[in-house]
Formats: C-alpha cells, sequence, structure tokens
C-alpha cells in the first residue's frame, strides 16, 4: 500500500521525546504512529506556555497548580486545563476521559488519558506521572 493511501500515514514522524540518540550516535532516534503521538502528548503535558519562543501557547499550564491540595475541585480544573491543551495541540486524538489519582506521600498526581488515535481507531491510553515534590530525595549536606 502506498503511503499516500495508508490511513495511518498522518500519524507522522518525529524525535523521540525525551530526546535520544541512536545506538552510533550519528542520528536521533526517531519514533513513528502511534508512538510518535504517545510522546507528542507527553511533551505536550511537560511543556509551560511560553517555553517555546517559536509558539509560546503550546503547552498545558498544569504547573500552575502545583501547590493546589488534591481534591474534587482541582481535579476537575486539571481535566478542563488538560482537555483544552490536547484539544488545541493533538489533533490526531479524540480524547475519550481523564482519570486523576494521586499519591500524596509521594507527592506524585497520575493523569491517564485515555484517547482514541482518529481515522485508524486505535484507543489507548497513557499515564503521566506529574511529581508535586521533586527532589526531596536529596540528603542534606
Amino acid at each position: 500500500m502506498s503511503k499516500e493511501l495508508d490511513p495511518a500515514s498522518f500519524l507522522g514522524r518525529g524525535w523521540s521525546f525525551p530526546v535520544r540518540f541512536s545506538s552510533s550516535l550519528s542520528s536521533l532516534e526517531m519514533v513513528e504512529m502511534d508512538q510518535d503521538v504517545r510522546e507528542s502528548l507527553i511533551l505536550l503535558l511537560s511543556t509551560y506556555p511560553g517555553e517555546r519562543a517559536t509558539n509560546p501557547e503550546f503547552g498545558c499550564p498544569i504547573r500552575d497548580h502545583v501547590y493546589d491540595t488534591i481534591g474534587p475541585a482541582t481535579i476537575i480544573r486539571l481535566k478542563k486545563i488538560i482537555t483544552r491543551a490536547v484539544e488545541n495541540y493533538e489533533s490526531r486524538i479524540e480524547l475519550n476521559d481523564i482519570n486523576i489519582t494521586s499519591d500524596e506521600q509521594e507527592g506524585i498526581i497520575y493523569i491517564n488519558l485515555d484517547y482514541t488515535i482518529r481515522r485508524v481507531n486505535m484507543r489507548t491510553n497513557i499515564v503521566y506521572p506529574y511529581y508535586k515534590i521533586e527532589g526531596t530525595e536529596i540528603v542534606e549536606v
């Protein structure tokens, strides 16, 4: 089947995220199709708006809520923020559901995105761990 007629070809190909190099270190590792979508979602959630000079609106401002107590109101706010970011910047998917859970002891919020990749009708999900308490394992010197 030619690439032009392949319904999955619109999923594209891009740099791996986080950026990785091939085993020979001569080139960047590339990802394709559903893996490209998955890593693009992780990149979107990891980028704060304003970090990209060429596209300052790109990103998801979940970092604004790092000090919020995790309760029903915060979860609803986070879901709205994430939904808006995904709808604006990842048109290759349809977001089915967002499930947010937290581990207050570890300071981690787990964001589970359940989504369907358009055209190929592939349903999948990712869990994005957002660390509220980062660097807490540092021993005082």
